[in-house]
């Protein structure tokens, strides 16, 4: 199955975060949906942030949440993948991958030398990120962007 990827909007915020309360719950130190809601509505606007939707026939089937930070250790922005989200009615695997390279591309894009992420707990997912160039670096996975002749991460 194809999945189209865009940029998410304000109208997009609810969906995502029922993926995300499906994916975390609410346990999280009394943190609520609205919270996360009005969090979300804020970075959906913000040259500093990504976020992203995959959908399939105009049905969001995942999200991808991403915050742009500098780094004077690696000499310049990482993207620093938050979440990665799939609807339980999708299949993960292809809605993952799709998300994760458009992640990389808008981490390009806005000059990040690197995105890193938390290491997936599920193997295979952990397979899926080696191959698109990320290394486990403690309890992070970080992939290099930068370019020929740049200090590596």
């Amino acid at each position: 199955m194809q999945y189209q990827v865009r940029a998410a909007r304000i109208t997009d915020v609810d969906r995502i975060v029922d993926m995300l309360d499906a994916a975390v719950g609410r346990s999280l130190d009394g943190w609520s949906a609205s919270r996360s809601a009005d969090l979300l509505r804020q970075l959906v606007g913000l040259p500093h942030a990504v976020v992203i939707v995959a959908e399939s026939g105009r049905r969001v089937a995942g999200a991808g949440i991403m915050a742009l930070r500098p780094s004077v250790t690696l000499g310049g922005l990482v993207g620093s993948v938050d979440a990665l989200l799939v609807d339980p009615a999708a299949t993960p695997s292809p809605v993952r991958e799709t998300l994760l390279e458009e992640l990389l591309r808008s981490a390009r894009n806005k000059g990040c030398v690197a995105v890193e992420g938390t290491t997936p707990s599920d193997p295979a997912e952990r397979a899926r990120w080696v191959e698109q160039g990320f290394v486990e670096a403690d309890t992070r996975m970080v992939r290099n962007l930068a370019s020929a002749g740049a200090r590596p991460a």
